[in-house]
């Protein structure tokens, strides 16, 4: 829900098109037992809800939310004339959550409610003045009702909170409507006579009112009116809330003391001030009329212009980050590691020859990696989009319709794909393939194809492939066939529908589907497949349980539970879990360490246990597997013999 000026206008553009193109020289450190340490790859957090606003003493502050692979972990506040800051922690563990909603209010304190805890700062003594746990997990929405109380609405099943900061009163409704999908309750106002209306998403669409005495809820649209997407709800002056349960015609009710009159066209609204907004709220108004035109995190520098005289100020500040988490690598062929990380979307290539690093903004979300030849391609967050760089070649920012951009952008398939799980490129030189879940509130994923030398796509939906699946998987088999597993991971916040996954295999040439089964009982997600001696196929499914399925006979040949002595495999949205060296020995990247898969037998044999948990994949480079930890990149020398 976005509203009140310039909140949603706003993204901090200039934080994400930022560039650090200078090589950075690297500390790499040896943990021991063939363990190396290279770094942090992104030392850089996000922003997670930025206002402008003043201290107890009227100075010009800024407070920002801020975010790393640890999670929420701080309030940053920056002083608008000096550039002095300070970083306060959050008053509870941010266990990897985050803000996805805040809210600046009237009485100037700062709240959020993230990682099943609500929140307020208090800008006046420097602190945080008040924390309480709730029912799981995060707002998707905030707002203040007429009488100052601070309101909240949560992911994943409409969980309802309310802060009264005179009396401070606390008062957890917990979930309060239920769906068999993960709620997203982007929208909550409330009207002049106190009742509170919270619109929900993704796989369908609602708008419902709770009377806050009773904490009773009901539907204020039928039914036959909801649809994918996102509710709208916007609190009018005049003390009523309009609201819009979704979809593309003119569809809007007035909602007042828990009615709901349906009024057909949008009317015109002059919307309350509250300064609110997703994890998008950028808040650039000081009292004093001043303006913060950019609050830049990557460089450290916050700009603030006086209207009435046209100066523009630059202050530097400082803050303390772990980094942004890493989403996957994979070596390239200019003998570097390279991937992305989230959140700031950057672009990381380390050197390990030379132990230095480039740092650059990146184009999305880099979910999943691959190389073809001397070509590195991109499979990413949202939108699913396909994205061709040359290593060789001069780094030129990707835009969408710029032939000079490297990377270059190639396309994009949502809603069918929108959060891609795997990358392939085929042997022939010039297929690549892409696979994820769709987009929000959406169920089954389907490929993109895309030949290089024709440069078309081909497209197929989950109806063409499994019905009700997404591809988290894949690889070719012999005789033009791919092979590929399901998961039955819906987009986010949508339906999950299918029991449980299939393999399949199907024909290149046609696009066709020839056979497929649910291999493994109950299996929800066959996490990654590798191709192995003797025509076999080795896989994960649910990260605990390790397979060999022979693709000419379509039979199980051997399982394993990894659980008793293995423990899980590595995990993130392109996992990367098998890993072969130039003479194709198999090696298996477990949570715990590094592994090899032995033919044969199919014993999986614990190289080393790792120092840290092992993360995101992973390739070989010149002797050794690359992984990653969080937002640090790590490697470990493989054993003598294993690798020459």
């Amino acid at each position: 829900m976005r509203r009140f000026m310039l909140s949603g206008e706003t993204r901090m553009t200039g934080l994400l098109l930022a560039v650090l193109a200078a090589a950075v020289q690297g500390q790499t450190r040896d943990l021991g037992n063939g363990f190396l340490h290279h770094g942090v790859a992104t030392p850089i957090s996000n922003h997670r809800g930025t206002v402008a606003t003043v201290d107890g003493q009227g100075r010009n502050i800024v407070l920002v939310w801020l975010f790393d692979h640890r999670g929420g972990y701080g309030l940053l506040l920056i002083d608008a004339e000096t550039g002095k800051s300070e970083t306060f922690p959050v008053p509870f563990p941010p266990g990897g959550d985050c803000p996805y909603a805040s809210i600046l209010s009237s009485a100037n304190r700062y709240y959020t409610h993230f990682n099943s805890h609500f929140v307020e700062f208090d800008p006046a003594t420097r602190a945080f003045t008040f924390h309480h746990q709730t029912a799981p997990q995060m707002a998707m929405s905030m707002t203040e009702d007429d009488n100052g109380v601070i309101w909240s609405a949560s992911y994943p099943q409409s969980g309802i909170v309310s802060f009264d900061p005179k009396t401070r009163e606390f008062r957890d409704y917990g979930h309060v409507h239920k769906e068999n999908w993960p709620q997203y309750p982007r929208a909550v106002a409330a009207d002049d006579a106190g009742w509170i209306y919270f619109g929900i998403g993704m796989t369908a669409t609602q708008i419902f009112a709770l009377q806050p005495g009773s904490g009773k809820v009901e539907a204020m649209t039928p039914d036959s009116e909801r649809v994918q997407g996102s509710a709208q709800l916007i609190r009018d002056l005049n003390g009523k809330v309009y609201g819009r349960p979704g979809g593309d015609g003119d569809l809007w009710y007035e909602l007042h003391k828990g009615k709901a009159v349906k009024i057909g066209a949008k009317p015109s609204i002059s919307p309350k001030p509250i300064i609110t907004d997703s994890q998008s709220l950028f808040h650039r108004r000081f009292p004093d009329g001043k303006v913060m035109q950019d609050c830049d995190l990557v460089e450290r520098i916050l700009t603030v212009k006086d209207p009435s005289t046209d100066s523009v100020k630059k202050v530097r500040f400082d803050y303390d980050s772990e980094g942004a988490h890493l989403m996957g690598l994979a070596a390239a062929s200019d003998g570097t590691i390279c991937g992305g990380t989230a959140f700031p979307m950057r672009f990381f290539s380390y050197d390990p020859k030379a132990d230095k690093w480039i740092n650059r903004a990146a184009y999305g979300q880099w979910n999943t990696v691959a190389r073809q030849g001397d070509q590195f391609f991109v499979g990413g967050y949202p939108g699913g989009f396909l994205l061709d760089w040359s290593p060789a070649r001069q780094w030129v920012p990707t835009e969408k319709g710029n032939k000079e951009s490297n990377p270059l952008f190639l396309t994009e398939v949502s809603p069918t794909i929108h959060r891609p799980h795997d990358l392939l490129a085929l042997p022939d030189g010039k297929t690549v393939i892409l696979a994820g879940t769709p987009q929000y509130g959406y169920t089954g994923g389907g490929l993109l194809f895309w030949d290089r030398e024709t440069k078309t796509r081909t497209v197929l939906e989950h109806s063409d492939i499994l019905p009700d699946q997404a591809t988290m998987s894949f690889l070719p088999l012999p005789g033009g066939k791919l092979l590929g597993g399901g998961t039955t991971t819906p987009g986010t916040g949508g339906e999950k529908k299918a029991a449980q996954a299939d393999l399949y295999i199907m024909d290149l040439a046609t696009k066709k589907v020839e056979w497929h089964a649910p291999l493994l009982p109950g299996v929800q997600d066959y996490s990654d497949l590798c191709p192995a001696p003797d025509g076999l196929v080795y896989g994960v499914a649910d990260r605990l349980r390790f397979f060999v399925f022979d693709p000419a006979k379509r039979e199980l040949v051997h399982e394993q539970d990894l659980a008793p002595t293995l423990g899980r495999t590595n995990s993130q949205q392109g996992p990367r879990i098998f890993v072969l060296d130039p003479k194709g020995t198999i090696y298996m990247l477990l949570a715990k360490g590094i592994a090899r898969v032995e033919p044969g037998t199919f014993a999986i044999h614990l190289l080393a246990e790792s120092p840290v948990p092992v993360g995101p994949g992973g390739d070989y480079l010149d002797g050794r597997i690359y992984f990653a930890s969080g937002s640090h990149l790590y490697s470990y020398t493989l054993p003598k013999g294993q690798s020459d």
